[in-house]
């Protein structure tokens, strides 16, 4: 700020989200990706450090584009947030593009050359990695953007880097501090999570503390070619709540929908609760999937049942067109 006083009855704090730390040597030397949506020409090799969405994504628009890619995913896998199953049967799109994914590989430090950038990674078993680069993105998750303010001179508790607050998105500290989005951290990190949260918000506000946050059947897409999404629960955590479900799961890329746009990765896996019928959980890869997921959404938060979504008569041939047989 310009050294201005500024006074308010409330304030809200909802300053994003920004990379968290890599702390490894030669992190200076690493680029954002809000950095590499700002590029005006591509260069020629791009490692990505991380495996989530970010990494995904742009490994496909830069491998599209002509890129030589790198991924540097410390986890066992690609897109852990996803289905392991579907993320297996996207991997040969990875593949076909040309785009090297190294799993298991921890990120060491990263060193200036005479010709560019090499990335050292260490793997367990494995010999050491070093990847030379012109670019090296980001891709390793980021964290509520706190650093800049001045949290304790408002009496806003911090604990882990994550603000305090309770039901209803309000600091436990201070009831006048609110936050929304990413800075709160409550919900997913997803841009519609933000926009609900600054809606509670205001009609807490106007209203007093009394609304909350409702996360509800809120999908999930990674935007690779085809798109991965996911909504609601997963077999592991379904099966955590002690929920008894049976799971409808097929690869299909016979179907019309994959057939006519020649994709061979299609397929889906949709948990259905015994008993009450509902929808606990869909995943779905290939065509359109970043589109059917909201169907599925649409039916988890409003209690519809799988009954409900096979009566409906949906457009054809459309993507939806095929949800009553992954039913």
């Amino acid at each position: 700020m310009d050294g201005r006083a500024l006074q308010a009855r409330h304030v809200l704090i909802a300053t994003g989200a920004r990379p968290v730390p890599l702390g490894i040597p030669g992190e200076e030397l690493v680029s954002t990706s809000d950095a590499f949506l700002e590029l005006e020409r591509l260069p020629r090799r791009i490692v990505l450090i991380g495996g989530g969405y970010v990494a995904a994504e742009f490994s496909h628009l830069s491998a599209r584009a002509g890129a030589e890619v790198t991924i540097l995913q410390r986890a066992p896998r690609l897109l852990p947030n996803f289905d392991h199953e579907l993320v297996g049967w996207l991997m040969p799109r990875f593949e076909e593009l040309g785009i090297t994914v190294e799993t298991g590989a921890t990120v060491a430090r990263v060193e200036r050359v005479q010709d560019g950038l090499i990335v050292h990674a260490s793997r367990p078993g494995a010999p050491d990695l070093a990847v030379a680069a012109d670019l090296v993105v980001h891709a390793a998750g980021r964290g509520p953007d706190l650093d800049a303010l001045n949290l304790a001179a408002g009496q806003v508790t911090v604990r882990d880097g994550r603000l305090q607050l309770n039901e209803h998105l309000q600091s436990v500290s201070n009831p006048r501090v609110y936050a929304a989005g990413d800075a709160a951290a409550v919900g997913p990190p997803l841009t519609p999570v933000s926009s609900h949260d600054a809606k509670v918000v205001a009609a807490n506000l106007l209203d007093g503390p009394t609304h909350r946050p409702d996360y509800r059947g809120v999908p999930s897409v990674a935007f690779t070619v085809p798109s991965i999404a996911a909504v609601g629960l997963s077999e592991d955590e379904a099966s955590r709540q002690g929920l008894k479900f049976r799971v409808n799961a097929a690869s299909t890329p016979q179907w019309f929908t994959a057939r006519r746009l020649a994709e061979r990765v299609y397929g889906h896996k949709v948990l259905i609760e015994e008993g009450t019928d509902r929808i606990l959980g869909a995943h779905l890869v290939g065509p359109h999937a970043e589109e059917v997921i909201n169907l599925f959404g649409l039916a988890i938060r409003h209690g519809l049942t799988a009954a409900d979504l096979r009566s409906t008569m949906f457009a054809y041939p459309t993507g939806a067109s095929d949800v009553g047989y992954m039913l």
